[in-house]
């Protein structure tokens, strides 16, 4: 067990019970590494509850189980931590999807990562594998994936509007927390700070994703 998982169970479990699953699907998307299977399974692994991982191909089930491995690693993360505590105070255990989507966007627009047109290339592709999937997927994500690739929110992360709007969805279907229109204030006050650990992790999530994809991709 990954030290300090029993903390990100709990709050994964409260966000889970208010249908607010996995945030950052830019990065679990990048962090397939071009497999097609790896990224259905990493793209719907929080919509897949215990032994149901087991319907899906071999591949997806790696998937799935990837997405969940670079979850808890982001979770233990001393600078999500860090950037957990500009957003605790107003939304408290819910800070986590706040930097979910707060890395997606400092993703999108790292110019070591992606241009704008290669951005934009991923999403259109991105979206292509999974609509050819869509006889395998969950339900729950079939009925959100119109809303994604119409709204093309894998290339939106990358604007200060399209975090807004993101930031809007989880009151939206957060059941307990009132909105809080200082949220984005505290988004865009901190930026810097917020940018400062998105570069402290995702180097290390990038070498710690492809080392357990290698693992997997081996068998």
């Amino acid at each position: 067990m990954v030290k300090g998982l029993f903390i990100s169970k709990y709050s994964f479990t409260l966000l889970r019970a208010e249908g607010i699953n996995c945030m950052n699907y830019l990065a679990h998307a990048y962090l397939s590494f071009g497999n097609e299977e790896i990224l259905v399974g990493n793209m719907i692994s929080d919509f897949v509850k215990g032994k149901k991982k087991f319907d899906f191909p071999g591949n997806i089930q790696k998937g799935i189980h990837l997405h969940r491995m670079i979850d808890a690693f982001t979770d233990i993360h001393f600078a999500t931590k860090q950037a957990k505590q500009v957003f605790k105070p107003a939304v408290g255990l819910y800070s986590g999807a706040f930097v979910d989507i707060v890395y997606d966007h400092f993703l999108a627009r790292d110019e070591k990562e992606f241009s704008l047109q290669t951005l934009e290339n991923f999403a259109k592709k991105t979206y292509e594998v999974l609509n050819s999937y869509t006889f395998l997927l969950p339900e729950k994500f079939n009925s959100l994936f119109p809303f994604m690739s119409s709204g093309n929110w894998l290339l939106n992360y990358r604007f200060k509007r399209g975090i807004e709007k993101s930031f809007g969805g989880i009151f939206q279907r957060a059941k307990y927390l009132k909105n809080n229109m200082n949220i984005f204030h505290l988004f865009t006050e901190n930026y810097d700070l917020l940018c400062s650990c998105y570069q402290q992790f995702f180097p290390a999530v990038k070498e710690f994703a492809f080392a357990e994809y290698t693992i997997l991709t081996e068998d």
